[in-house]
């Protein structure tokens, strides 16, 4: 069995991977970060070629326009919670701009939305 080999399964894809991606971390620095927050790179002409591969992939994914870290997460085919740290990581080194989703309004009493509407039928 060669050195790749032993660390390959064919179902369960590449073994420890996550873990060695964060440095072992299963956290960032930073919370704020939900599947809907929108991500763009900062400064679309960064040099890239220093930093590891999943990073330099998050920045050129997000050069042209913003996504949400849940479709980063499927692009790169990593874990959310790995997705966030490398996030956390790029927001402290100012790589990235992340904007929080906005929250949805209200959703009204339906027992009012059905007085309205009543109103509405007796005019």
């Amino acid at each position: 069995m060669t050195p790749e080999e032993a660390w390959f399964d064919r179902e369960a894809g590449h073994l420890v991977r996550p873990y060695a991606i964060t440095g072992g971390r299963t956290e960032s620095g930073r919370t704020e970060y939900s599947l809907i927050t929108l991500v763009v790179t900062a400064d679309p002409r960064v040099d890239t070629t220093r930093l590891a591969p999943e990073p330099a992939a998050i920045l050129g994914m997000c050069r042209e326009r913003p996504l949400a870290v849940a479709e980063i997460a499927a692009r790169l085919d990593l874990p959310v919670s790995v997705v966030k740290v490398l996030l956390g990581d790029l927001a402290d080194t100012s790589l990235i701009i992340t904007r929080a989703p906005v929250p949805l309004a209200e959703v009204p009493d339906l027992a009012l939305v059905q007085a309205v509407i009543d109103g509405v039928r007796n005019l």
